[in-house]
């Protein structure tokens, strides 16, 4: 059993999961936009020996957007009513998703090569489950099983790969230990950029917020697929493909 350890005292805790879902929504909106739009000759400053561009600044805020998504996952999964139907969600969001990743960054329907993000959070619930039901019932089957997931995160060619997957599992099993989660970011590529996202997360007060009701709540889901055909377009518009 993990130690539960809190950074900072409740009082300080002022982010509500509504909040932390805007931050991450507007650090992926800006990792995907540096990545598909800007161009990487732009140079903010420079030195003899240091270039800084507006392409790495993008991508080093957008560092900050996966980790957040895997921790409001882990509290969907929480305090979801029906795990069955967020699990069906997740599955639906990710087919819905994979035409428009597709030609965002291939120009084409369909492109067996990589998978958005959407199957990688959906790998990593399905894990959690896994690891929930089977460490009650069938302890020895928990590892086995992970490992078989996780290799389905590689082997499909999910965003973040097994990494991706690994960290949503290590992510939950250190959740009560806010010191200890920070380390989860060694399993994602730039840690130290990725760890900052591990602020907010400390200052979680447990509350939903102001995205409440299945409105707003499909409507936070539906902001992933609409942004990324949208860059499609405008790469389409300025002849970004090559």
């Amino acid at each position: 059993m993990i130690r539960q350890y809190s950074i900072f005292p409740d009082k300080m805790k002022v982010f509500s999961g509504s909040m932390l879902k805007v931050l991450a929504m507007v650090t992926m909106i800006i990792d995907h936009v540096g990545l598909h739009l800007v161009d990487r000759s732009i140079i903010l400053f420079e030195t003899e020996t240091y270039t800084l561009t507006l392409y790495r600044v993008m991508r080093d805020i957008g560092r900050l957007a996966f980790p957040l998504f895997c921790f409001l996952l882990i509290e969907g999964y929480l305090h979801t009513r029906s795990k069955v139907r967020y699990g069906v969600s997740l599955g639906v969001m990710a087919l819905i998703s994979e035409i428009p990743y597709d030609l965002e960054h291939t120009n084409k329907l369909i492109d067996l090569r990589a998978q958005n993000i959407f199957f990688t959070l959906l790998l990593g619930y399905l894990a959690i489950c896994a690891a929930e039901h089977l460490r009650k019932k069938h302890p020895v089957l928990t590892i086995p099983v992970l490992i078989g997931i996780m290799l389905a995160g590689y082997y499909g060619k999910v965003d973040y790969s097994i990494g991706g997957v690994a960290f949503i599992v290590v992510l939950y099993a250190a959740r009560k230990n806010e010191f200890l989660r920070i380390f989860t970011s060694f399993l994602i590529g730039n840690p130290r950029f990725v760890m900052v996202a591990f602020l907010p997360m400390s200052l979680y007060n447990g509350k939903r917020g102001f995205i409440k009701g299945k409105f707003l709540k499909y409507a936070f889901y539906a902001i992933y697929p609409v942004h990324i055909f949208i860059i499609y377009l405008l790469k389409l518009h300025w002849g970004l493909f090559q």
